[in-house]
């Protein structure tokens, strides 16, 4: 089962780490308990908005951003669990992925377009 919660609590965690930032000073700058947002970033609890809001700005980062992150996290990880239970790709695309062979062409001159939910490339 995907958590919410835990994919939310990663991204934030990500964010602070990009900054090179600690915990106390995220949650000093947020005005929240070391530990409550500590449990946050674990996935343990559920962020509120109004808590959400105030560790966008302790971290300078839209909540826009924010949850744009945590939608790719979610549709990655979507798909991940519906290719652990369809044999690899999820039903929805399978009818819409083909086979293509390119040959004599150098690796640098390929470009292939296809639905982002179901990309695999692999060098032969």
């Amino acid at each position: 089962m995907i958590l919410l919660r835990r994919l939310l609590g990663d991204v934030l965690r990500r964010q602070r780490q990009r900054q090179g930032r600690t915990l106390r000073e995220v949650s000093s700058s947020a005005r929240v308990s070391l530990g409550y947002l500590s449990e946050v970033e674990r996935g343990q609890k559920e962020a509120s908005s109004e808590l959400l809001s105030a560790i966008c700005d302790a971290l300078d980062v839209r909540m826009s951003e924010l949850m744009r992150e945590v939608s790719d996290e979610l549709a990655l990880a979507e798909l991940a669990q519906s290719a652990a239970a369809n044999d690899g790709v999820p039903a929805p695309v399978r009818p819409m992925l083909g086979s293509v062979s390119v040959t004599g062409v150098p690796p640098e001159r390929v470009t292939i377009k296809a639905p982002a939910e179901a990309v695999d490339v692999v060098a032969a």
